[in-house]
């Protein structure tokens, strides 16, 4: 699967909005048939590969750069991934076996932060994302219909999220950061 963006490698004239979205901020419009739901679970599945793919070839200083002004580093955001859908996928399991669980958020911009993100190989944060993925695919494939219903509340937005919902939103969480590395891949000529 190619991911696309709206940022032509000859333009010189980038809008923040651009570099920060390359492929647009996520919309959700209806609920997903089983077919559709059928291709996002699809779409999980290949996220890890994507990202090995947009990531592959990088020397240390190209993964330490910032892929906008003002952004997270090419390492910073292959570390973000694991985190993030770990944390997804446990989202997950506590609304399928709890009713309505209150998630815990947490700070994304200060785990970016760590020392981990650092000093750990990006090999290490590549198998991480394909093993819980390969997990989350796992339980994507067995849930039934009804269990897409499912919800959890996450208090920091004061919101209630469906299964369906946080499924379509990490699809395009994945490919978004995906699409910032090979868009910056693309303006660099790497």
């Amino acid at each position: 699967m190619q991911i696309y963006n709206n940022i032509s490698k000859y333009d010189n004239r980038y809008s923040m909005e651009d570099l920060r979205y390359p492929i647009g901020k996520f919309a959700y419009k209806r609920a997903y048939s089983a077919q559709e739901k059928d291709q996002l679970i699809l779409q999980i599945a290949e996220i890890p590969a994507l990202l090995r793919e947009a990531v592959s070839g990088l020397s240390e200083n190209q993964l330490d750069t910032p892929y906008r002004e003002e952004g997270w580093t090419v390492r910073q955001v292959i570390h973000h991934l694991p985190d993030s859908h770990a944390n997804t996928y446990i989202r997950f399991k506590l609304a399928l076996t709890e009713d309505n669980p209150t998630i815990k958020p947490y700070h994304e911009d200060r785990w970016a932060v760590l020392p981990d993100t650092f000093h750990t190989p990006i090999e290490v944060s590549l198998a991480m994302l394909e093993a819980i993925h390969f997990r989350w695919v796992m339980l994507l494939k067995n849930m039934q219909e009804k269990d897409f219903e499912k919800t959890y509340f996450h208090p920091e937005s004061q919101k209630v999220f469906n299964l369906e919902y946080v499924l379509g939103m990490y699809v395009w969480h994945g490919q978004h950061h995906i699409a910032q590395i090979t868009s910056l891949r693309a303006r660099k000529h790497w």
